[in-house]
């Protein structure tokens, strides 16, 4: 049995129809322990309650192997943990699909307090003990330029071309490539 911590975006509300909520159904159905919590107030988000709120997840169960698979918005929330020097960090392996761009935060005035300073771009590679995995779209419109561009060099990458956000709008409602990657971290993640 493995630990996993799912961790949503901006405006998400865990809608049953996506690819986070079906990977959070098929790990525990295959025995797994896992967290998917609600971070507060997901359509006007407060950086220090979510960090709040995953600080608590993580110190559930010390101890314990983790691994953190996080999208959009909570990308960038982990990139400010790594970079306060989160007593509980590092954490087994962390998968980060679909980060905003820092000009995106920028220029949404309701999320322009999470853009992540530079010290979070080197912290994050020390906050699981594994090569970070970054998964991105060369057409997300929240990252431009792509992820795997924007942030080349600090993660081990695998860019889905057309892919858009990677939500249930580009069609990613069961990923089985995220549940393959749950179970065996040398998996590439791809479209299926």
């Amino acid at each position: 049995m493995s630990r996993f911590l799912i961790l949503h975006g901006w405006e998400n509300q865990r809608p049953v129809g996506h690819w986070q909520f079906w990977l959070a159904g098929r790990l525990r159905a295959a025995g797994h322990d896992v967290d998917y919590p609600q971070l507060p107030e997901p359509d006007r988000p407060v950086l220090k309650d979510w960090l709040g709120a995953i600080e608590q997840a993580i110190t559930r169960e010390p101890g314990q192997g983790l691994a953190v698979v996080a999208h959009s918005l909570s990308c960038v929330a982990w990139l400010h943990l790594a970079a306060q020097g989160s007593v509980h960090l590092p954490v087994d392996r962390v998968l980060l699909v679909a980060p905003p761009s820092p000009e995106f935060l920028a220029r949404t005035e309701a999320l322009r307090h999470f853009a992540p300073p530079m010290a979070a771009l080197d912290a994050v590679r020390a906050s699981s003990a594994a090569p970070p995995r970054l998964v991105c779209a060369d057409a997300d419109p929240y990252c431009e330029p792509p992820a795997d561009e924007r942030y080349a060099g600090l993660f081990d990458v695998d860019r889905i071309d057309g892919a858009g956000h990677v939500d249930m709008v580009a069609g990613y409602g069961r990923w089985h490539s995220a549940l393959r990657w749950c179970e065996d971290p040398e998996h590439r993640l791809g479209v299926d």
